[in-house]
């Protein structure tokens, strides 16, 4: 590959995925993933297992925590 060639990567989608992993959790919230997977064990956050896969429920978190917000 000479210098006139580039990759181009397509750019991130502009909505958030529904469903995330921890690991990209703790990242979004500039927590330790020690941190996540004891509040997904907890059971404060809405995690699913789906294979052998644990994400957490992001949209369902943010409906709750709106939801808390006007009582």
């Amino acid at each position: 590959m000479d210098g006139s060639q580039s990759i181009v990567t397509p750019p991130l989608p502009n909505y958030a995925a529904p469903l995330v992993t921890r690991e990209r959790f703790a990242d979004m919230c500039g927590l330790p993933i020690g941190v996540i997977t004891g509040w997904c064990n907890k059971g404060l956050v809405p995690c699913v297992s789906i294979g052998k896969y644990s994400l957490i429920n992001i949209a369902l978190l943010q409906n709750r925590c709106l939801a808390k917000e006007f009582e």
